[in-house]
């Protein structure tokens, strides 16, 4: 059992749940009644990310949020696949599992391709997608991406996310709008998941794949036309450093249908910087007050 005495359960007053996967056990949360929410998460976070947008969205929706293996509280196995690829099929082995249908499907970041992998094999069995700072292509054709993608694939790429833990340390408060939104109680969640070297074995991997898995971004792009019919939300913190806002345009010329809604204060942790925002727009997005 892990000791979980720094959970503020304040902050995540959830139930805690396990599903076996392969590679090993994943946390999960499952609060409220009602359509179905399932939220994705991205690169260093963990399901307590979306913890205020939860809190409100349960009152009216049933809302599941999974931390994908190697993240958050579920098992970080030494040897798994922690491509994205395998997330993605870990996540879509979940949604079956459970039994979840017609499903919202909201995801960010990584999360965002994990959730549209999912989407593309099962349109039908999705009601609509909500997104905020994410892409689906290979990035290793814009020098913005590319340079820092190639140094995470070298030595000192390595030992700055096993042994610095750059992604929480470093990325993650230069990722805000507002850094002072970050604050320690709440930063120290991010941290302790992945409080030693042998923990960040996914955040690196994953990390890589921006570089590694260009065949499988641009498959997926090819893909997106099977779910370009259904309703999609994207909630974009124009703030980010990181996602540049020009992606949000190649969003728009791709879905010219969506529906946009930039948060002007946000940076790239859109549902934990602007929660209440995140999940009034959700809700007018999906048609209930």
């Amino acid at each position: 059992m892990q000791n979980l005495n720094w959970l503020n359960k304040i902050e995540y007053p959830f139930t805690l749940h396990s599903f076996p996967a392969s590679g090993g056990n994943m946390n999960y949360i499952d609060e409220g009644n009602g359509d179905t929410l399932v939220f994705v998460h991205g690169t260093p976070e963990w399901s307590f990310s979306f913890r205020n947008v939860i809190k409100i969205l349960s009152k009216k929706f049933r809302c599941i949020a999974v931390d994908h293996l190697g993240f958050g509280l579920s098992d970080k196995n030494q040897v798994a696949d922690y491509s994205v690829k395998a997330h993605a099929e870990r996540l879509e082995f979940f949604i079956s599992s459970l039994h979840l249908k017609n499903i919202v499907l909201i995801g960010g970041d990584f999360g965002g391709a994990m959730a549209l992998h999912y989407a593309i094999k099962h349109p039908e069995n999705v009601r609509s997608i909500a997104l905020w700072n994410t892409w689906m292509w290979n990035i290793m054709h814009d020098k913005h991406f590319s340079g820092p993608a190639k140094l995470i694939n070298t030595w000192l790429g390595e030992f700055m996310y096993k042994k610095l833990n750059a992604p929480v340390n470093m990325i993650m408060p230069q990722a805000y709008g507002d850094k002072r939104k970050l604050t320690k109680e709440i930063h120290k969640h991010y941290k302790m998941p992945l409080n030693n070297s042998a923990s960040r074995i996914a955040t690196y991997t994953i990390a890589r794949q921006l570089k590694d898995a260009g065949s499988w971004w641009d498959k997926q792009w090819g893909d997106l036309k099977r779910i370009e019919h259904l309703p999609f939300l994207f909630l974009w913190g124009m703030k980010d450093k990181f996602l540049p806002t020009y992606l949000l345009e190649k969003w728009k010329q791709r879905l010219s249908k969506a529906k946009v809604i930039e948060i002007k204060k946000a940076g790239h942790f859109v549902h934990e910087e602007e929660p209440e925002i995140f999940a009034q727009e959700i809700r007018k997005f999906i048609g209930v007050n």
